[in-house]
């Protein structure tokens, strides 16, 4: 089995920053891409930013310039660094993780619980 835990969220005021950690455990073969979304009440999820293997990321368009994401491949893990955080910032970050297990054939998304971090104005 395979789980990813998530670390980091809490309360801040706009303008702070906050460092989100995710670590991938179990059967775990390998994995390919790993990141972050976010989902606020009432409003559908949405991705924040994303790694591959190779180190290449992408971000959405609102958090460009202030987050930045980066994975440590010996420990299954992947950051999010978020600074000049804004209160539309507010939300549930889900880590997420394209694995392949050991024994299995085939990749599969896997999720975490989710964090909450709320800005505060």
């Amino acid at each position: 089995q395979v789980a990813l835990m998530e670390s980091g969220g809490g309360l801040v005021q706009a303008g702070g920053s906050l460092r989100l950690s995710c670590a991938a455990s179990g059967s775990i073969f390998s994995i390919n891409r790993m990141g972050w979304y976010r989902q606020a009440p009432g409003k559908q999820r949405e991705l924040v930013a994303a790694i591959t293997s190779g180190n290449s990321t992408n971000f959405a368009d609102s958090v460009k310039g202030r987050f930045t994401i980066s994975r440590d491949s010996a420990k299954n893990t992947v950051y999010l660094q978020m600074n000049s955080l804004k209160p539309e910032d507010t939300a549930t970050y889900y880590c997420y993780a394209l694995i392949r297990s050991t024994g299995q054939v085939g990749w599969f998304d896997y999720w975490g619980q989710g964090t909450q971090v709320t800005v505060s104005s």
